[in-house]
C-alpha cells in the first residue's frame, strides 16, 4: 500500500458504519490513507483492536473520553492490557471538556484531571504518545479575548508532568485554541491537529499560519465534522485529503509539500510503519 495520507484520529468502529464499514476500510487503502482508529471508552476501544487486527492500514489508541468519565472509571490494569498490543500506537482519547457537560463545576474538573493523568501515567509507562481532547468553555475574557480555560489547565498539567516524564508526547487533538495556546503545547513537545471543519469555518486559518509545519497532523475525528462537499453527512476518513489540501492552501505552500510534511510527522509521532 503506497501511503499518502494520515487521518490521526476516527472513530470508524462506531456504529455509524456498520453498513458500509468494509467499503470504507478498502476506499481508504485505495487512496493510500492509513487510519488511527480512537477509542473513548473501555468498550470502543475494544471494538478498535479487533478492527486494527484485519486491516494492515488501520492503528489504534485507547482511553476514556473526558465526557464519559462521569459513566465509567478509567481501568488501568484494562486500558493496559489493551494497549500493550503492538498496532495500539497511542493513549486517548483522554483530556478536558469544559464545553459539552451540562454543567462544568470543580467536581467535574477535578475527576477529568484525574483521569487524564491516569492516562500521561500509562503513556508514559509505555513510551507512547497520548491523544488529547481539550475544549474550552469559551467564556469572553474582559479584554475581548476567549478565555481557553480547558488549554490552560492543560498546559499546567503537562508541564508537570513533563518534570517526571521529559519523554512525553502526543496530538492535541480538533485543535480549537489560539496561537499562544498553541505555541505552549508545541513547546512542550505536542503537535495540534485540524479537522475538515477548516473546509468551512476561518477561525483557524491564523494559527494554522502561524505554527511550524513539523507540527501539524491531519485528522477527520470521523464520523463528525464533514467538509464543505458533504456538509451535513456523516464523514468519513477520505476527508482527510480535503484537510491537507486546505491546510496547503491557507498556509500558501506546495500541496505535496504539506502532504509529505503532514504524512513524515503522523509517522514520527505514532512510529507507524512504512506501507507497501
Amino acid at each position: 500500500m503506497n501511503v499518502k495520507y494520515v487521518d490521526a484520529h476516527c472513530h470508524i468502529q462506531f456504529d455509524d458504519y456498520e453498513e458500509d464499514r468494509a467499503e470504507v476500510i478498502e476506499r481508504m487503502r485505495t487512496e493510500g490513507v492509513m487510519g488511527i482508529v480512537v477509542g473513548v471508552d473501555s468498550a470502543s476501544s475494544g471494538k478498535a483492536l479487533e478492527l486494527i487486527s484485519k486491516h494492515e492500514h488501520l492503528y489504534a489508541a485507547v482511553g476514556l473520553h473526558p465526557n464519559r468519565v462521569a459513566q465509567e472509571s478509567f481501568s488501568e490494569k484494562e486500558m493496559r492490557a489493551l494497549a500493550e498490543n503492538k498496532k495500539v500506537v497511542a493513549i486517548g482519547e483522554c483530556g478536558l471538556d469544559y464545553f459539552r457537560p451540562k454543567e462544568v463545576n470543580e467536581e467535574v474538573k477535578r475527576a477529568q484531571k484525574e483521569a487524564l493523568k491516569k492516562h500521561i501515567e500509562l503513556a508514559a509507562a509505555l513510551d507512547k504518545p497520548l491523544i488529547i481532547h481539550a475544549r474550552p468553555s469559551f467564556a469572553k475574557a474582559t479584554e475581548g479575548r476567549p478565555s481557553y480555560d480547558a488549554y490552560q489547565d492543560l498546559i499546567e498539567i503537562l508541564k508537570e508532568a513533563k518534570i517526571t516524564h521529559p519523554n512525553l508526547r502526543g496530538d492535541i487533538h480538533f485543535f480549537v485554541g489560539g496561537i499562544p495556546e498553541a505555541e505552549a503545547l508545541i513547546a512542550l513537545g505536542f503537535t495540534v491537529s485540524f479537522t475538515a471543519v477548516i473546509t468551512f469555518a476561518r477561525d483557524y486559518d491564523a494559527v494554522i499560519r502561524a505554527v511550524p509545519l513539523a507540527s501539524i497532523l491531519s485528522e477527520t475525528d470521523a464520523p463528525y465534522v464533514a467538509p464543505t462537499s458533504r456538509r451535513g453527512e456523516r464523514n468519513d476518513p477520505l476527508a482527510v485529503i480535503d484537510v491537507v489540501a486546505k491546510i496547503a492552501e491557507i498556509r500558501g505552500e506546495p500541496l505535496d509539500t504539506v502532504r509529505a510534511a503532514l504524512l513524515a510527522n503522523a509517522k514520527r509521532l505514532f512510529a507507524l510503519p512504512v506501507l507497501s
